[in-house]
């Protein structure tokens, strides 16, 4: 499989901590770090007007070498949704943990699923099980597979 991709939605978040922009900066440019993942450029985040007046918010992403972690707030109904897809395991619990205390949701829905299925991770690990069911002895090489 590729990785992982775990969405949360988050009710009853702290009001004033989703509409900082700031929070929300220092929420995405601190998570990679909690969650073993690498960081490779500062997070983009900024304020939106939804067209419902109460629909305004702060959103935000930061890219990392695994992939990135996004989140989406809504002040007005202490709504967030937070979501950190990589190609590289993590512990879910404690990512899950970690984004709820942070943003103090009373209550929160999760989703966790591996994301595909048939990604091709080492291409060397699959030539050996091309050549198993083709009934070769050794492999390809990278180059003769292509």
């Amino acid at each position: 499989m590729f990785g992982p991709h775990l969405t949360l939605d988050l009710y009853g978040c702290s009001k004033k901590k989703l509409k900082e922009v700031g929070f929300v900066y220092n929420f995405l440019d601190e998570m990679p770090g909690l969650v073993g993942m690498t960081k490779i450029m500062p997070p983009y985040t900024f304020s939106y007007s939804g067209l419902k007046p109460e629909d305004w918010g702060v959103s935000g992403i930061v890219l990392i070498a695994e992939s990135h972690i996004s989140i989406h707030t809504f002040p007005e109904k202490g709504y967030a949704s937070v979501d950190i897809f990589s190609c590289k395991d993590f512990d879910v619990e404690q990512a899950t943990d970690v984004i709820v205390s942070k943003l103090e949701a009373k209550t929160y829905e999760k989703n966790f699923f591996n994301r595909g299925r048939h990604f091709p991770k080492d291409m060397w690990r699959n030539g050996q099980m091309m050549a198993m069911q083709r009934g070769q002895k050794q492999p390809l090489s990278v180059k003769e597979s292509e």
